[in-house]
């Protein structure tokens, strides 16, 4: 059980690539968004060969791996002079979204037919959301108190969760946990590495540094690799002989046990 190598794109498949998000540029973007899906007839061709030269090669262009990072206020009415309520969103080319949701669709598909995907996340997976999270918790809840049993419900949020992922480790468990392998296991490595980033605030741009650790916000996918990343933490939850379900960072552990 492995995957060594991505499928090569249609040019189907990439047309409704680039139809399906909402029409939006990044000031990285060499021309608007709307314009390509204007010339997308045109373009195709290109686009598509581009898309599969990155996936053949098992990497991701370095012009493609800079983000401009924009500030953005957590909640309304939150003090504006605290960094901390903030949440910095990354704004990517449209191109290296356009390569990512690629490569996502055939790592989403390879993990689902094979069993891989965690089965106590909800979150940024078809048919699983914030409500599927709730009802495991509130099951898991019920069924202790139906038993006679204390229940004591712990909830954890991680703080900059996927500003920590250590590259190294998520690597790791890629290879020996979920069977990636070749161009498709170098094409993440890619993925990851030689990350460029700058702040855009008040107008100004701040000067450019590397990114070490981490995947950038708003990504496609880099949620998909916090989800493997954590996977096996809440596996050593469930040996502690604790109920655990999660949604993304937001995780709510049960320790239940008889009066």
């Amino acid at each position: 059980m492995s995957l060594s190598e991505l499928c090569p794109c249609t040019e189907d498949e990439v047309r409704k690539l680039i139809s399906q998000p909402p029409t939006k540029s990044c000031a990285l973007d060499p021309f608007p968004t709307f314009l390509l899906k204007e010339l997308i007839d045109i373009l195709l061709p290109y686009l598509t060969a581009m898309v599969n030269a990155s996936r053949r090669e098992g990497r991701l262009p370095s012009t493609q791996k800079h983000a401009v990072v924009t500030p953005v206020l957590k909640k309304s009415g939150l003090d504006v002079e605290e960094p901390k309520n903030y949440r910095p969103v990354s704004n990517l080319t449209f191109v290296s979204k356009l390569v990512e949701r690629a490569v996502a669709s055939r790592l989403v598909t390879y993990l689902n037919a094979n069993g891989l995907m965690p089965p106590l996340q909800s979150a940024y997976r078809r048919h699983h959301s914030t409500e599927t999270a709730l009802l495991k918790l509130l099951s898991d809840v019920c069924g202790a108190i139906d038993c006679q049993q204390v229940v004591l419900l712990g909830l954890l949020d991680l703080s900059a969760a996927f500003d920590c992922m250590d590259h190294e480790i998520l690597l790791s468990r890629l290879r020996y946990r979920f069977g990636l392998r070749g161009s498709a296991y170098d094409w993440i490595a890619s993925f990851l590495y030689g990350r460029s980033q700058q702040f855009f605030y008040k107008g100004r741009l701040s000067a450019k540094f590397q990114l070490l650790f981490g995947v950038p916000q708003r990504s496609v996918l880099g949620p998909i690799l916090f989800l493997l990343y954590t996977a096996e933490l809440l596996e050593i939850v469930v040996e502690c002989g604790l109920m655990v379900h999660a949604y993304a960072d937001d995780t709510g552990i049960c320790y239940h046990a008889s009066k």
